[in-house]
């Protein structure tokens, strides 16, 4: 086993709290292409700001649901890879196990983690657009070339994420800060540490005298400030982080 992963495990005892903030990397090894990916063939003549923003959703209603109701369809044809399993199977190891993630994507679920805390919210869920009522979509409004009608204000129903110029959930990042400020290990996967806040994650638990394990890759932002950098995909390394640990905790 690589010297850097058994490395790694040593700073994960049982007892340890760790959070853990995953990106669109995890996501992309189980086929899920990345925003910007998404935009091929027929999107590719759209920017971000025509089919991501609040401003896009009031021109053109039609053309911002039907291209999420696509995106959806390509999430529902993906299923966890083994970075996502093993990610359950480490938070079954440890005391206490946070996973923050910028994925609007089922796949964390899926494999099995639980108190999975979405900051970019869910293309899963749907909600009025004007009054934020949830919404529950039909077989029927997937297909249609508009977006349904809210069932209490009739205002137009949008994806419960969060677009180009829009705030977080403010409890989320709360709740997200105020682990990685208690946590003893933060553990950073598949994200590029460029993305404000989740990018500030990271630095808020290594001023806190957490340990930062970063698996990506390539180096970048997050790694440069991580205890440990365990380079490689996700799928690949962290499925031997968990071995490493278990087998730390069998021969204690």
């Amino acid at each position: 086993m690589r010297e850097d992963i058994v490395r790694a495990a040593q700073f994960i005892p049982a007892d340890s709290a760790v959070v853990c903030l995953t990106g669109a990397g995890v996501s992309a090894e189980s086929g899920v292409p990345t925003f910007r990916d998404s935009q091929t063939g027929l999107w590719s003549r759209f920017d971000a700001e025509e089919l991501a923003t609040p401003e896009g959703f009031k021109r053109d209603p039609g053309l911002v649901w039907r291209w999420y109701m696509w995106r959806l369809e390509q999430l529902e044809a993906a299923s966890p890879n083994l970075g996502h399993h093993a990610l359950a199977e480490l938070a079954r190891l440890c005391e206490g196990f946070l996973l923050v993630t910028q994925n609007v994507d089922d796949l964390h679920e899926q494999a099995g983690s639980v108190d999975v805390l979405h900051l970019h919210g869910s293309l899963f869920s749907f909600r009025c657009a004007s009054c934020a009522a949830p919404h529950h979509l039909t077989a029927e409004q997937r297909g249609a070339d508009l977006p349904p009608a809210c069932g209490v204000c009739s205002e137009l129903v949008r994806p419960d994420v969060v677009w180009f110029g829009e705030s977080l959930p403010w409890d989320a990042v709360e709740e997200a800060a105020t682990a990685s400020h208690r946590c003893s290990v933060m553990l950073v996967v598949g994200t590029s540490g460029l993305v404000y806040p989740a990018s500030q994650l990271p630095l808020v638990a290594r001023q806190a005298g957490a340990t930062v394990i970063d698996v990506n890759p390539e180096p970048g932002p997050i790694s440069s400030i991580a205890d440990v950098f365990l380079q490689g995909k996700s799928g690949e390394v962290l499925p031997a982080l968990v071995r490493a640990v278990a087998d730390r905790r069998a021969s204690a």
